[in-house]
């Protein structure tokens, strides 16, 4: 029988950043939204300091990891500047992802095979300080036995390719990237590595793509605080935590 380990929500809180940064001051507060979003049944907290700083800032950061009492996951970019940012803020753990500041979001998974040499340092000294680091790939093979041979314990698969084909309808290709990740996930608990998933998830993909015993954690951020404008936030993460535990429960019999 298939071992369905617990399965984890992570809320990723940029864009309430976005909506506070749009008009200026202090509000909303990304760290009030976490609060909130902890208390609803998330299991940590994402947050992304971009580069050019379009959403979350340094002190959010900071403030992040001083307020809430679960896992924080410091996603980043590779440079000497995050590095130095993450090894201050001490982080539960730091997602590695690939970042073009004229991108509105991030476009596709980190290239792990291309660009080992530059992110072996990164891995091995956010290792070296007990942050747990995890790489945000696509679902190949070629990147997954790259984590492996990085070091790092944990990868994310790039859910975005099939979320988008779902989206805009195209059914064959959102098979063919549904396979993909079935693929990736198996291939990545053979290798030893903690599987993630996110990337344009919303309630149904969600409970699709927890149906994969060999993830154990998604990451979703846009769609929640979106719905959160109709909803509120702490409704919108209990509606996602009921879809991934119902995704689960339909296959875990």
């Amino acid at each position: 029988m298939t071992h369905y380990g617990k399965l984890r929500l992570g809320v990723n809180i940029d864009h309430v950043a976005t909506v506070r940064n749009a008009r200026g001051g202090a509000r909303p507060d990304p760290v009030r939204a976490a609060l909130l979003a902890i208390e609803a049944g998330a299991d940590g907290i994402t947050a992304h300091l971009r580069e050019d700083r379009r959403h979350i800032r340094d002190e959010d950061m900071r403030r992040l990891k001083e307020a809430i009492s679960k896992p924080l996951n410091f996603e980043m970019a590779a440079t000497e500047q995050m590095l130095d940012i993450a090894l201050s803020v001490a982080p539960h753990a730091c997602c590695l992802v690939p970042e073009k500041r004229t991108e509105r979001t991030t476009e596709g998974g980190l290239d792990v095979v291309g660009g080992f040499a530059y992110l072996k340092p990164f891995v091995a000294e956010l290792g070296r300080a007990g942050v747990r680091v995890s790489l945000f790939i696509e679902p190949e093979a070629e990147a997954l036995e790259a984590a492996v041979a990085l070091g790092a314990p944990v990868v994310e698969l790039h859910t975005g390719a099939w979320c988008h084909a779902i989206e805009t309808g195209e059914a064959a290709r959102g098979q063919g990237e549904f396979e993909r990740l079935r693929t990736a996930a198996r291939k990545a608990a053979s290798l030893g590595l903690e599987c993630h998933a996110g990337h344009g998830l919303d309630f149904d993909t969600a409970r699709l793509i927890v149906g994969f015993p060999e993830i154990v954690e998604l990451n979703i951020g846009h769609f929640l605080i979106g719905e959160a404008i109709f909803v509120g936030l702490a409704e919108s993460v209990r509606l996602m935590r009921k879809a991934m535990d119902e995704g689960r429960a339909a296959v875990a019999v």
